[in-house]
């Protein structure tokens, strides 16, 4: 395949594009700043067709769009709340722009979007074929969905990845829990009952690649493993990986405190079930919290044979 990915430097798309050249792949990577070189192609996700032309992307056969402001990247100030639903939904109708204009178009753009859609459901299990929650985040992955689903109308099979908590080391919640658990210093953040749906990024490679090869499937899929747990028995899960006790417990004022608006991602409580991957045959390789956890922290994404 020749593979276009945006948001290619950050946590998803630098292992995804290190495990599609492994296994062959050509890809093209989207970028804002001037190209580097031939797998490079400058694009501007404010600009009309992201500043593309209309064979900027010829012979690509797949789109994986990554782009977008990280959620828990700064406090939910106005401004940074704009800036986050701008960057998933102006960057996605400016690529569906450039993808709709092509002569001939990639086979699918697989769009990211976010377990957000479902907002907090109070824990219950929900899947693809449960309605869009409300409040904040909800509203954006909305509006982020309806943009990407705009291609359908050229032809185009459209997927859109509802993706969980992502676990790595690298980077996310997991990279800025660890150094505090790896010190006795793990806790519970509130209640510790809000129901955890998650993700190892090991596992989020390769789903993205099962959905770029199974022409079957379209429409939204949850990224998600068919196990979620409770944050409490997250915390417990962790503590036990790097061999530490964590007994602390952060009260939902202070957390709210410390991160602001952002917070909602941590306290939100949904059982969002893979309904549609597991439909489609995907086999998880690390479907447990544990067994995710040990290999996510026992080194870089593999590809498997």
């Amino acid at each position: 395949m020749r593979v276009a990915v945006t948001g290619s430097s950050g946590l998803i798309g630098t292992a995804l594009v290190a495990a599609l050249r492994a296994e062959g792949h050509q890809v093209i990577r989207l970028v804002r700043a001037a190209p580097t070189g031939d797998d490079t192609v400058a694009w501007d996700p404010r600009a009309d067709s992201g500043g593309l032309g209309p064979r900027s992307l010829d012979g690509v056969t797949a789109v994986v769009h990554l782009a977008g402001a990280g959620v828990a990247d700064h406090r939910w100030s106005d401004s940074y709340k704009a800036e986050i639903r701008d960057s998933r939904v102006q960057g996605t109708k400016a690529l569906v722009s450039a993808l709709t204009s092509m002569a001939t178009p990639p086979g699918v753009p697989l769009s990211g979007s976010a377990i957000g859609w479902y907002g907090d459901a109070g824990g219950r299990e929900v899947d693809e074929s449960s309605p869009a929650g409300t409040g904040f985040l909800a509203d954006v992955v909305r509006d982020w969905e309806t943009a990407a689903g705009a291609a359908r109308q050229a032809g185009i099979r459209v997927v859109t990845t509802r993706t969980g908590l992502v676990l790595s080391p690298s980077g996310g919640v997991l990279a800025r829990l660890l150094p505090l658990f790896r010190l006795g210093l793990g806790a519970k953040l509130g209640p510790g009952t809000q129901v955890i749906s998650w993700v190892g990024l090991s596992e989020l490679v390769s789903i993205i690649r099962f959905l770029l090869a199974h022409d079957d499937v379209s429409g939204p899929v949850n990224a998600t493993t068919p196990n979620p747990v409770t944050n409490q028995e997250f915390t417990a899960a962790l503590a036990a990986a790097v061999h530490r006790p964590a007994v602390l417990s952060v009260p939902v004022p202070v957390l709210r405190a410390a991160i602001g608006g952002a917070s909602t991602e941590l306290l939100s409580s949904a059982r969002v079930l893979p309904k549609r991957l597991l439909a489609a045959g995907y086999q998880y390789r690390h479907p447990g919290i544990a067994g995710a956890l040990a290999a996510e922290l026992a080194g870089p994404v593999t590809v498997p044979a």
